[in-house]
């Protein structure tokens, strides 16, 4: 038996694959969800009793650890555990800690996307001792062909090597696009010149985003933020360059949306990160997201607001910008006063009033720092212009979760916090509300 644990753009599709291949399939999400032809356990420690193999397709590191924590009591000696996320060597290394005596460990992240993933035509990168990789080889052959990359944490080194080199290099074709067109040279001109060299193959592989706007989501641009952070090193100066230049991205509120949409943001920012007119962007690439993504709204009743917009008579504005839900009326999604900003707590909550991520702290919280960047953006503000962040949390067990996806949008140095527990939020599978307070940019 096989147990799969995480469902997610990647992991869906690679668990109904082994379902396909004949075996014997459990899995676990942390939000439920079903996989045709497997059975669905309630936690990970349920989906592993039993598996002779257990593959793990996550999103950070802060998730394998914690995840693979929760599955340690159902682990049982001579079951191998295939984490196929990418989440880097030292990472693996720590995970070789919380697992049981007798339980082998794989780190065998992939190269490929969510098509690639349903096609089985991925390259997995796999690292460990021999006698593991052995177990678990003719599983792993499912999603692609193998390469053994060498022992434990090698393949997951790889993967990082790898992504240091193809990140950065799309980032670099979207600064030369924004070159080419602040220059006065043609695009698809400059494409077609470039299709000749030897990045010939991610031109042509971009050249449909470029002329067209970005790809419904097939490689997060936040999950490349991600890699590139986990690649940091002191040689690596191109990646950290593309690096920030991705933070920066996910500030604007992009880091759902597929890496491709780096074209349209380094066009719309610019070298410095300002528009065209030198002032900060306000950003409306919401509108650039799958036709599927999930939207929420705020949560903190602002009795006193019009909701209307404009100044009132002691100066403030009401604001509720279109890149957000409607409010209920009782509130405004944020108001300006004295040159502050000050956002209403946002929740996850998706345009029908439906809670997005129940139980799933990551994806909650994720979908929250969305929604505050999106009401920063049209004020022309990013998270580098807050003063003061305020979290609420029901289950301050949930902070670490939290905290890892906060530090993928506030990329500076963090600004003023609280952060609370709280008994209950006012609509219940909610696990989290954020609003803060930011300094408006000069003549905004």
């Amino acid at each position: 038996m096989i147990s799969f644990l995480g469902l997610g753009r990647m992991g869906a599709p690679m668990a109904r694959r082994l379902v396909a291949a004949g075996y014997t399939v459990t899995t676990w999400n942390r939000t439920p969800r079903a996989v045709e032809g497997a059975a669905t356990a309630a936690s990970p420690a349920e989906a592993v009793a039993g598996a002779e193999l257990v593959v793990t397709m996550l999103a950070d590191p802060a998730a394998a650890r914690r995840v693979l924590a929760d599955a340690a009591p159902g682990l049982r000696p001579g079951t191998v555990v295939a984490e196929m996320s990418t989440i880097g060597p030292e990472a693996v290394a720590g995970l070789r800690d919380l697992l049981p005596p007798g339980v082998g460990l794989v780190d065998a992240p992939v190269l490929g996307s969510v098509g690639p993933a349903a096609d089985g035509t991925l390259v997995v990168l796999a690292g460990g001792l021999p006698e593991d990789l052995a177990r678990c080889r003719k599983a792993l052959e499912v999603f692609g062909r193998v390469l053994e990359a060498g022992g434990p944490g090698a393949g997951a080194a790889m993967k990082l090597a790898v992504m240091s080199a193809l990140v950065p290099a799309q980032v670099l074709l979207a600064e030369t696009v924004a070159y080419a067109e602040a220059t006065g040279v043609d695009t698809a001109a400059l494409l077609d010149v470039l299709g000749g060299t030897p990045l010939g193959p991610l031109v042509e592989r971009v050249r449909p985003a470029v002329e067209s706007g970005p790809y419904g989501t097939r490689y997060a641009l936040g999950l490349a933020a991600k890699d590139m952070e986990l690649a940091a090193h002191g040689t690596q100066t191109l990646a950290a360059a593309a690096g920030a230049r991705l933070a920066g991205a996910v500030a604007a509120g992009l880091g759902g949306a597929d890496l491709t949409a780096i074209f349209t943001h380094v066009a719309a920012t610019g070298p410095t990160g300002a528009d065209r007119t030198g002032e900060p962007r306000q950003t409306g690439q919401a509108e650039t997201r799958e036709a599927g993504d999930i939207r929420g709204t705020g949560d903190t009743e602002d009795i006193g607001g019009t909701g209307k917009g404009g100044p009132g008579r002691t100066g403030v504005t009401r604001l509720n910008p279109a890149t957000v839900p409607a409010t209920n009326g009782l509130y405004s999604h944020a108001t300006r006063a004295a040159g502050l900003l000050f956002v209403s707590g946002q929740v996850a909550l998706d345009g029908e009033g439906k809670v997005v991520g129940e139980g799933d702290m990551t994806r909650q919280s994720e979908h929250v720092m969305d929604l505050l960047s999106r009401v920063l953006a049209d004020q022309g503000c990013t998270f580098d212009d807050v003063t003061h962040i305020r979290s609420h949390l029901t289950d301050m067990s949930l902070l670490r979760e939290y905290g890892a996806v906060r530090e993928r949008f506030i990329t500076g140095e963090p600004p003023a916090s609280t952060t609370v527990e709280v008994s209950r939020l006012f609509r219940p599978g909610l696990l989290i509300e954020v609003e803060v307070i930011a300094a408006l940019p000069a003549g905004r």
